[in-house]
């Protein structure tokens, strides 16, 4: 069941990542990468076929630090979301609509759920904290620099009161401090939601029966099949 559950996530994600690159526009530099929503596709697609190879026993490596981080930063994404959704849809989208509800809806909802249950529940990461700060921090770091040094100088849209080009519309009506401010106040909220996952991720082992090792990693020790 494990190993079918791995494949349903990998597949939905590979799909996912093949509409960003054949449907989407890429007129403005950085096309759909200049959200951060999209790198945490790639990210979950990345992990996902990490542990399709851990389950065929192509691998031993976990990749901790790497699944670990993408959980928080797909929570980050949900949450950022739905709540300028909510407070302002055309804060997060151009005209305040959804544009496709069943692509909404996995990059927003569905997606993240899939890799949180495995990241959790299956591989029970969270177990090399520093390994999750450090890419934590590149990942936000590098998205940060992306935003404010490239995909702002080359673009002209959205516009804002303030400024234009940032990938949001709500960054382009704050000031450079105000968005240094928001910048940092996520970096905080970050590291609180790795936290949160270490928490429940320390409960889940404790209560809860570890699954069996990945059947390609078994047969490979000679342990079955």
């Amino acid at each position: 069941m494990v190993r079918i559950y791995r494949w349903i996530v990998f597949l939905l994600a590979a799909g996912y990542c093949l509409r960003t690159l054949i449907v989407n526009d890429f007129a403005a530099f950085g096309g759909p990468f200049r959200f951060l929503t999209i790198w945490a596709l790639f990210m979950s697609f990345a992990c996902a076929s990490r542990m399709i190879a851990r389950e065929e026993g192509r691998t031993d490596r976990r990749w901790d630090g790497l699944v670990s981080a993408t959980a928080v930063v797909n929570a980050m994404v949900v949450g950022l979301y739905w709540r300028l959704y909510l407070n302002d849809a055309s804060s997060v989208t151009p005209d305040g609509q959804l544009a496709a509800p069943y692509l909404e809806l996995y990059l927003h909802g569905l997606g993240p759920a899939l890799q949180w249950i495995d990241a959790t529940f299956i591989h029970r990461s969270f177990r090399r904290l520093g390994a999750a700060a450090l890419w934590l921090t590149g990942i936000i770091g590098a998205y940060v620099l992306w935003s404010e040094t490239l995909v702002q100088r080359f673009n002209d849209s959205p516009a804002g009161s303030v400024t234009s080009g940032l990938p949001y519309p709500f960054l382009n009506n704050l000031g450079g401090s105000d968005r240094a401010m928001f910048y940092a106040g996520n970096i905080v909220t970050a590291f609180v939601v790795l936290a949160v996952f270490a928490g429940v991720a320390w409960a889940v082992r404790r209560w809860l029966p570890a699954p069996p090792a990945p059947v390609g990693l078994r047969d490979s020790q000679g342990n079955a099949g």
